[in-house]
Parts: structure tokens; sequence; C-alpha cells
């Protein structure tokens, strides 16, 4: 949406608003200059400057808008933000040249002569300020804002991007693109969320710029002077948030672009994908063959050879001449079916999805009127407008044609837009709900819209059932409608690891279904290689194994005896963590906060978490610290932050803010649990997630802290969740007390557990627990996680016996139904 902005003169004692365009002023200056005017009205302050307006509002206590336009009207982006503004009156003080406005959390002092922003804290220390000279400024279209560098400061998050955890002597382009076999320093890629998170002085604070024009960050690359952040075209818009910590920051984005749905349980199990498995009755076995060497997974992935010649909606008779018949046999194995789709509509006549869209007038222009055609996998393609809601609708209509078959899983892929060429013209217009726009704007709304209009209609078609939805390309926001996965990784340990920091640093701009493609797509991964990454994999939010086309096969048993034991113990330890892990997704349903944790979310402030040896490291959920390494390590260096932590496979404790040597043998990946952790796991957990067992352990880790978990448990699978029909319970670790309380039950759902067992770690010199003020019998006993690898080794046949904890407390009870204390 433009908006005419009217400009204020004051004559005596009335505000008079003067119909003049702002391109009518002096046009050589490119600075905002001086604040001449302003008013305020319904909690917004606008502000008349020597060659710009600018608009201020208050969001939350924690979160101030900036929208500055040098030309007279207001460029919005109408997708990413769907929080309303507060209509409080503004708490402002005007004197010594100064403005300040005050909420709660933050105060904003803008300097009059020259315009300039300064956002403290209410103690008057600086949070964030514009370079005294520059402030805010336009060469030619683009506006730039500049920011001075403070001292220590740091830069973390910007989502998917390649380099370091800290983001300082940096810089970024944001300009969703599609990048094939992309480098460990490649930029950009496919997903653009421009928002990042400054830390200094023991202070953090987002910065989040709404404008889907191409943008451009500088974290103080090839200066010392200043941060800055630009975009291409359209105006300067962007939101101050700042909180005591980064949960606080996230959770505050979160509100302002939204919280990502809860998924289906099935869709975070494992997921197998292939370009591509064909025919059917190649699909057919590979589902059969999961079952048959009992390796979890729930998901089979169908990519484009499913579809006649690669057209959307069609299905190739000859590969899969019964694709219905195909579906049920594998929802008969416990398998839920997810298929490729592609933006482009192939133009031919005949073909029903072109035919219907070209009589529902639904794809993109050229400013002529014409239909933009561009060649992709089906040749020459037309491509829908998502920013049209009309489109949307017709599209949501298409995905009937999956749907009614059974189809609960959809690929959106290629929709940057991706085109053979990569030169998708400039001047071709979107409909932007009625404020048409070129690409410059539309391009990076493409996937993020595509997206929106695939979960939307397939919510609408599966009559109550959570669709699950995953895209390439996105922008802000696109956390409400997607998972997002990294696209074309390459087969080798460095992309195994910069996977690791771009799903941490999605993380980080409000993306917590994220994952990478296990294996690596392009290439072939070794034995080792392809261990390792299910090791890690198991621990990412999004868990999908794919491989491109000519290339080895690349399932869990497709590297020989070894790694699919491997494969399959850590396949497993994912699905007996998945209460833990459904829990974690639940918990990013209202706080914001990823399943996989960047250090820098939990100890911002320390110095080694940025290093490189350390950086890819990681919580998965709120406890389990998970440490990924190269395939070709057998030991590794290990950084365990502040408090105490846990060998989760041994129970070896170690005190934080140390550096350890950790074993990293191709069997295992370290990883660590911390100290006052409450881990709940299915030990009986088998083939998929409807699998799980009617017996959940809580395993109690011994610390000095107290320590809370939220147990989350739903059908899986509806909206019912929505309605009450969940099962919650808060469980909580008193150290002092000496006792473990599990609340009395949230919600109408009736859980599926029927036996609890309180597993305690650390707790080798307590031998009497009581529940509810009954004495409890506990048993003690060793523990594996994970089942010791078989000796292949024909000459030296000694049976390993792997990694086990020794000894183990373990107290059960049957008693489920109210509050229960467990106290030794």
């Amino acid at each position: 949406m433009r908006e005419k902005f009217m400009q204020i003169k004051r004559n005596s004692d009335l505000i008079v608003m003067i119909d003049t365009p702002i391109s009518t002023r002096n046009k050589s200056n490119n600075s905002l200059g001086n604040l001449k005017e302003y008013r305020t009205s319904e909690g917004l302050l606008e502000c008349v400057l020597d060659n710009a307006f600018v608009r201020i509002s208050v969001y939350s206590a924690s979160v101030i808008k900036t929208h500055i336009s040098f030309d007279g009207y207001w460029d919005h982006n109408p997708y990413s933000v769907i929080q309303n503004p507060s209509s409080n009156e503004l708490d402002l003080k005007d004197e010594n040249g100064c403005i300040t406005l005050s909420t709660a959390n933050v105060i904003l002092e803008i300097n009059k002569a020259p315009f300039r922003l300064t956002f403290k804290t209410v103690e008057g220390k600086v949070i964030n300020a514009d370079d005294e000279a520059f402030g805010t400024a336009s060469i030619g279209e683009q506006i730039t804002a500049y920011k001075k560098l403070q001292a220590d400061e740091r830069f973390v998050g910007l989502g998917e991007k390649t380099g370091p955890l800290d983001r300082r002597g940096s810089g970024y382009q944001n300009w969703n693109t599609d990048h094939f076999g992309y480098g460990p320093e490649s930029d950009p890629l496919y997903c653009s969320t421009p928002f990042y998170i400054g830390l200094h002085s023991g202070l953090s604070y987002g910065i989040y710029l709404d404008n889907s024009h191409k943008s451009h960050f500088n974290f103080g690359a090839s200066n010392d002077r200043f941060s800055s952040f630009s975009v291409d075209s359209g105006d300067m818009c962007y939101y101050f948030i700042y909180n005591n910590d980064v949960a606080g920051i996230l959770n505050s984005y979160a509100e302002l672009t939204g919280y990502m749905p809860l998924p289906p349980i099935w869709s975070i199990g494992y997921q197998q994908c292939r370009y591509s498995y064909y025919p059917d009755k190649q699909v057919s076995r590979l589902a059969e063959t999961f079952r048959d060497k009992d390796i979890p997974a729930d998901v089979i992935v169908l990519d484009i050879h499913y579809m006649e010649k690669y057209k959307i909606f069609t299905w190739d008779g000859e590969k899969f001449p019964d694709p219905k018949a195909l579906i049920n046999h594998l929802k008969s194995l416990g398998f839920h079916v997810v298929v490729m789709c592609d933006p482009g509509i192939k133009i031919e006549d005949g073909y029903e999805a072109y035919q219907s869209g070209m009589e529902n007038d639904v794809f993109v222009k050229y400013p002529d009127g014409s239909n933009y055609s561009g060649s992709v996998w089906p040749g020459l393609c037309h491509f829908p407008d998502f920013t049209n809601e009309k489109t949307r609708n017709w599209w949501g209509e298409q995905m009937k044609s999956y749907t009614d078959l059974g189809v609960d899983g959809f690929w959106n892929d290629m929709n940057e837009i991706a085109t053979w060429g990569q030169m998708l013209p400039e001047l071709i217009e979107f409909k932007f709900e009625g404020d048409k726009a070129t690409s410059r704007k539309g391009r990076n709304i493409y996937g993020f819209q595509m997206s929106r209009a695939t979960y939307e209609g397939t919510k609408h078609n599966l009559n109550g059932l959570r669709p699950f939805n995953l895209t390439r390309a996105g922008f802000s926001g696109i956390q409400r409608y997607a998972a997002v996965w990294t696209g074309d990784n390459v087969a080798n340990d460095e992309h195994m690891l910069l996977g690791v920091r771009l799903v941490n640093s999605m993380g980080l701009a409000g993306i917590a279904f994220a994952g990478y493609d296990v294996g690596g797509f392009v290439g072939n991964a070794n034995e080792a290689l392809f261990a390792r990454w299910v090791q890690i994999g198991a621990f990412s939010p999004f868990f999908r194994g794919h491989s491109m086309i000519n290339s080895r096969d690349s399932e869990p048993w497709s590297y020989g005896e070894q790694v699919e034991e491997i494969s399959k113990n850590y396949i497993s330890l994912r699905y007996k963590l998945m209460p833990y892990l459904y829990s974690s997704f639940y918990e990013a349903t209202h706080s914001g906060l990823p399943v996989a944790r960047s250090l820098a979310i939990d100890y911002s402030f320390d110095d080694k978490i940025y290093s490189e040896e350390y950086q890819n490291q990681y919580l998965f959920g709120q406890s389990i610290l998970v440490a990924p390494v190269e395939s070709n390590k057998h030991l590794t260096k290990v950084y365990l932050p502040e408090g105490d932590w846990y060998d989760l496979l041994t129970d070896a404790r170690y005190k934080g803010n140390t550096e350890i040597v950790a074993e990293c043998g191709i069997e295992h990946l370290p990883v660590f649990v911390k100290a006052s952790a409450i881990i709940p796991i299915t030990p009986q957990a088998k083939t998929n997630t409807q699998n799980l067992g009617d017996v959940l352990e809580l395993h109690v880790y011994k610390g000095s802290e107290n320590n809370s978990f939220v147990y989350y448990e739903d059908d899986g699978e509806s909206f019912a969740h929505e309605a009450g029909s969940f099962y919650k319970r808060t469980i909580t670790y008193q150290a002092d007390e000496k006792q473990l309380i599990v609340s009395d039950v949230e919600g109408a759902y009736d859980s599926k557990i029927k036996h609890l067992h309180i597993c305690f770690h650390g707790f080798e010199d307590v031998n009497d627990f009581k529940i509810n003020n009954s004495i409890a019998i506990a048993e003690h006993h060793s523990y594996r996680f994970i089942n010791p690898i078989s000796n292949f080794d024909p000459i030296d046949s000694e049976v390993c016996d792997g990694l086990k904890i020794e000894q183990l407390a373990t107290v059960k009870t049957k008693n489920l139904g109210s509050e229960i204390v467990i106290s030794w």
C-alpha cells in the first residue's frame, strides 16, 4: 500500500494539512535534514523533516517502529507483520532540542537537528544509535540506515546466511536465489529474513527491516565505524526490539510476525527422499524395507518424477498408474506421503491446470497485460501470482488433486522464482492485494505467499487434519505457513557443519522448523560422512535424508551393515526423544524459541561460543547440548558453558565453563545434558510416531538449580488441540526441596501414557524415594540410550559392549490422574 503523506504546517495554534507531495522538495540533499514539525495521534508520532517524512509508532513496551519516506508516499509490506500497533497515548517529552518517547522497557531519544535516533534503556544506557553524521540517508532510490558500531558489539541471526555465528565484519544481501551446490561463503541463498540481533555491554536488541525489496546488511564490513542496513527501493521501515535477553527478543519478533502452528507429529519423524524414487514398485519396496529392518520412519517423499513430464497436479501414468492404491498401501505401513510442488504451470493446451489458470486469470504479468513466461522443468511456463487472493484460492482448489488421494504433505520448491537463466525480469508485475508492484518488491515475497496458498488450501481440503508444508524460499513470517530446508547442499563435512549453522541462524530469525538434506544432495557421501550426518540430523528440527539423481543410493542401509546399525541407533533415539521434541515444538508455538537453539540465546555474552571451534554447538530443546563434529575425527574439543553437564550416553559429569576433549568415533556423537534437566522419553518407540508405546520415562539429572519442563501431548494430527483437546503437565525439579512435582493435567485429551518411570541421573547416593508420601522402591540398573554396534571384524570377534550408564535409579507409578510428588 502506498498512501500519500499530508505535509504538516503550523499556523498559529492550528495544524494545517497541505496536500504537497515530497517530490517537490529539494532532491539534491540525500540526508533526512532537521525536524521541522511533528504531531501525535492515536499512538502515532508523525514528523516532517527537511527532506523526508517519518512515522514512529509503539507496538509494545519492547517494540518501536520507525518508518521513513523520502518520496511522500508510504510503501508497505502487507504480509510479514501481523501485530497491530498500540493506540495508547504516547509518553513524550520535548525539551532541549530533543523529543523523548518512553515505554516501560525502552527510551527513544529523537534529536531534532539533525534528525537522529538513539535507543536507550530506562537506566540511560545506549542500546543502539544512529551514526551522528549519516543517520538515515538516500543515494538515488537506495535508502540506508547507518548505526554506530559499539566497541564490543556482535551480530547474530539474519536467517539462512552462510559464514560464522558472529557476523561482525561481514556483509549480506537479501534476494531469494536458486543457488545449486552453494559454497560455504555463498550469499544470497533461497530464503530472506531481514532480522538480526545485536549484542554488546550485556545488552541485546533486535532489528527487523520490513521491506521486501533487495536489501543489504553491513555489520562493520570494510569499515570500523558503522553497521548499516539498506533497501534498494521503497521506504526505510524497521522495528526496533529491546528485551533483557535474546529469548525475549525472539518472543517479541514472533508476536510481530506470527508464531508457527503446531506441525503434525509425523512430520518431525524421519523422512526419506530421493530425486527420484520411481516407479511405484520401488516406492513400495522402500517403505517395506524400513519396516523389515525396524528402522523408524514416517514419511516417503516423492520428487518430480512422479509427475507427467514434470507438470504439477499430474501423475506419470506409466510410473504411477494407480497413485491412490500406492498411497493407501504406504498408509497401511504407517507412512505419510509428501509430494513436490513447483509453481510453474506448463503452457500446454489440454493441460487442466494451464487451462484453468488461463480462464481464471491467475498468472504473473508483464506491464502490457500479457502473461510472463519462463522456462523451468516442464518447459515454458506461466507462474501463479500468489499476491492475489483469487490466485491463492485457485491454488487451493488445484491441491485437491493431491488431498483427495490421501496426500497430506507438500514440498514447495523452485519458488524463488527459479527459472532457467536465473534472470527473472524485474518489470513483471504482481497484484500485491490490489497495490500493484514489480518483481523488485515481489521476488522475495513469492515463496512466502506460495507457501501460504499451499498451507491454507490444503488445511481447508484436509477437513481438520494438519498439513505438513515445506518450502525452499520464504521471507519474514514464513514460519506461519511452512518449515524451511536449506536447499541443494553438498555431500562433504564442510557443508554438514554449515547446515547446522544455517538451521541455528534460521532459529534466530523466527524459523523453528528447519533442516537440511542429510547425506548431502549434491555428490556422494562416504560411509563415515553419512553415519555422522544421520547422528547430527537426528537432533535437527526437520529430519530428512535426500540425494540427487545419478548419485549412489543413500538410504540408512545403503552404506553397509555398520552404518546401518549406527543410523538405526540414532533414528531410533530421535523417536525415543519424541515427547521431548514434540513438547519443544509446542513451546515454539507460543514462545518463538527455536527447537535447535544457537548457544547465543542462552549464553549470549560467553565469548567462547563464538569461536570457530565451538560456533556449531547448539541446544536441542532447552537441555540437550549437541556438539557436531566432522566425520573423520575420533577426538574433538567441546566447550561446555556455564553449569554442570552430563554425557548423554554415559552419565559422566563435567563442570561448566570448561573445554574438554570428547571421544567421537563413528559410532557416536558427543551429546550432553544440562544438570537439573528433565527429559521425557518413550522407551518403547518403534516404527513411527503413532507407535511410541504407553510408557513415559522422565529422565531427571541432578543439579543445584531449580528447573521445569512442560510436557505436551495431543492427537498429533488434527486441530482439536486448539479447542482444548490436549494433555499438558508442568514437571518441576526443586533442587533444594529434593522433590520432583508433576502438576495436575491441563486439557481434555486422554493421554496414551499409562505408565510413568522416573529415572534419576547422578543420584547414586539416594536410596529412599517417595511418591505422594508413599515409599517407592527404586530399581538400580544400567541403561542404554543407543545399542552397541556389532563387531564386523572377521579376525577380532570380541563383542563391543558400547556406551551405557552404569547406575540409574528408577521409580515407577501407574497413578497418573492428579498431581504427583516424588521426593527423596
